[in-house]
């Protein structure tokens, strides 16, 4: 791993929300929907940190229908496994929101 790519990860785990995110994905997949919820924040702020960990390789995303899934990837570098092992899940976010199935019958 070079420098440049351990830079952009940990940049991205360095913000209080995105760890949060990462709490919540390390039980699963959740739902952008879910983490408005869980932040207390705006979609498209949480679509900033998403796209952040994103791009550092940290998780990967999902569309279903007109949602969007995230979660972690499962091949993570040793440093984010480190990372990762210091974070708490958070179980309020292991549910899938009635706004994924909107419409769906």
């Amino acid at each position: 791993m070079d420098n440049t790519h351990i830079e952009k990860q940990l940049k991205a785990a360095a913000d209080l929300n995105r760890i949060k995110l990462l709490a919540c994905m390390k039980n699963g997949e959740v739902c952008v929907c879910d983490f408005v919820d869980v932040l207390g924040i705006s979609q498209p702020a949480v679509s900033q940190h998403l796209r952040k960990l994103k791009e550092a390789d940290i998780i990967i995303e999902r569309k279903v229908g007109t949602w969007k899934h995230y979660r972690l990837v499962e091949d993570q570098t040793p440093l984010m496994q480190g990372i990762l092992e210091q974070i708490q899940p958070l179980n309020r976010c292991n549910w899938v929101s009635d706004c994924c199935h909107e419409g769906e019958e």
